[in-house]
């Protein structure tokens, strides 16, 4: 279900990002259809041929989602990844924590490692190739 609803926003959000753009790029789509009844009492938005076509595509694309999560594959699929995630023991905030220093120092360690075997290389190249280190 989680599923189902995160895709919805999605949606959602991509059909309102299609009304602005088709109302900001065409002249056309932004007018009102009907000249008297300017906004709709509910959403207050302005009945538009862009807020028309946002509203088929959010449609259409709902559709399309909960005919994809009907199909028998994809619900056996979420519904094992969702028991698999209740099988998950989550860390403790003192487990994240130790785990993050030790990714920390190691991080730290071989950036100092890489810098001073750089330093050296630099060091013995400058030899080799001037005859002195500078």
């Amino acid at each position: 279900m989680a599923v189902f609803w995160s895709l919805a926003v999605l949606m959602y959000y991509g059909a309102s990002s299609l009304r602005q753009v088709l109302a900001s790029q065409f002249e056309t789509l932004r007018e009102p259809l009907i000249a008297s009844f300017p906004k709709l009492p509910v959403v207050g938005v302005q009945l538009s041929g862009a807020f028309l076509i946002g509203v088929v595509v959010f449609a259409g694309g709902m559709i399309l989602i909960q005919r994809w999560q009907d199909r028998p594959k994809t619900a056996d699929l979420l519904i094992e990844t969702e028991t698999e995630l209740r099988k998950v023991t989550w860390p403790t905030s003192q487990e994240v924590f130790n785990a993050s220093l030790v990714v920390v120092v190691c991080v730290v360690a071989l950036m100092g490692f890489l810098a001073g075997s750089d330093w050296v290389l630099a060091q013995v190249t400058n030899v080799l190739l001037f005859g002195s280190s500078s």
